[in-house]
């Protein structure tokens, strides 16, 4: 997905022959290793898995953040058995593991993606942490409370008076501004390319009233915006949980029951709070984590 603050353990480190990790068997250990994707997002996710992980058994965790390439390179890396368990999302392993193309519900999707894990890869989804980490439309909190926006429906009606504002491949893509458009019926006044850490600047100075976002995004907060329902279901969901080899599970068992309790703990919201004390605040992710699940009477 996005995001950046690279802190890597061992950034190179991606298969099991390569530097450090050399000589891995793939064999379950009392060593749970944990990789991630290079964005704050993961690493706060992986500072909870291993919090969780610490306290409630006997086992030691060792994490591996900021994998280049993210999934196309932990994926091979979990098959060989070099990593135990990663944050995956629900949208990225269906269209770019398993290939497939046809859109399909959360619920299907997830059902799916367990069935054939299991079958093809030998590995487990151990619960969705609650937070969609998808496609969106933001706009002002004020502007959707005075027009009763919620949905993108609900937007399409007003777009001829808005001036919307994208990154340059989103007006590219084949699932970016002109199916966007063509779905919900909207024809904008004007439209923005704008580099990604420009686009909530821009809109936080009225210079465009729409953006293209992701629901987690830290900066949402920042600028009070307000995120619109996809109520036709356009983008793809990506819900975000955590994989396992089963090899792991079945010599650790206790496991199940401790990743379980990530199961449904972040909302969107959250999820973008944490995002940007780690990408704004500079606060330290482990910290973070740890707070969260403090709060949430965990730790």
């Amino acid at each position: 997905m996005k995001k950046k603050k690279w802190t890597a353990l061992l950034m190179a480190a991606v298969l099991c022959g390569t530097f450090l990790l050399g000589g891995c068997s793939g064999k379950a250990s009392d060593t749970v290793r944990i990789a991630t994707k290079p964005m704050a997002e993961q690493f706060i996710l992986s500072e909870m898995l291993a919090a969780l992980i610490e306290k409630d058994t006997d086992l030691n965790v060792e994490i591996t953040k900021g994998i280049a390439g993210g999934t196309g390179n932990i994926h091979p890396a979990m098959v060989k058995g070099d990593f135990d368990l990663y944050p995956e999302y629900t949208g990225t392993a269906w269209s770019d593991i398993l290939k497939h193309t046809e859109q399909a519900s959360p619920d299907e999707m997830y059902k799916k993606l367990q069935e054939e894990y299991k079958d093809q890869f030998k590995m487990e989804w151990v619960g969705l942490y609650g937070f969609n980490n998808t496609y969106t439309l933001a706009v002002k909190k004020e502007f959707a409370e005075e027009n009763n926006v919620v949905t993108f429906s609900d937007l399409a009606a007003l777009t001829p008076n808005l001036k919307f504002g994208a990154e340059y491949d989103f007006y590219e893509r084949e699932d970016g501004y002109d199916p966007l458009c063509e779905t919900y019926g909207y024809h904008f006044k004007d439209t923005s390319d704008l580099d990604i850490g420009l686009k909530y600047q821009a809109i936080g100075a009225d210079e465009v009233d729409v953006i293209n976002a992701f629901t987690t995004d830290g900066l949402l907060g920042a600028y009070e915006l307000k995120t619109l329902e996809d109520d036709k279901d356009f983008f793809p969901s990506y819900y975000c949980g955590t994989i396992v080899r089963g090899e792991v599970l079945e010599a650790h068992p206790e496991l199940r029951g401790v990743l379980m309790k990530m199961d449904g703990i972040l909302t969107d919201e959250e999820m973008s709070q944490l995002n940007y004390r780690v990408e704004n605040d500079n606060e330290d992710e482990k910290t973070v984590a740890v707070d969260f699940l403090t709060q949430k009477g965990l730790l």
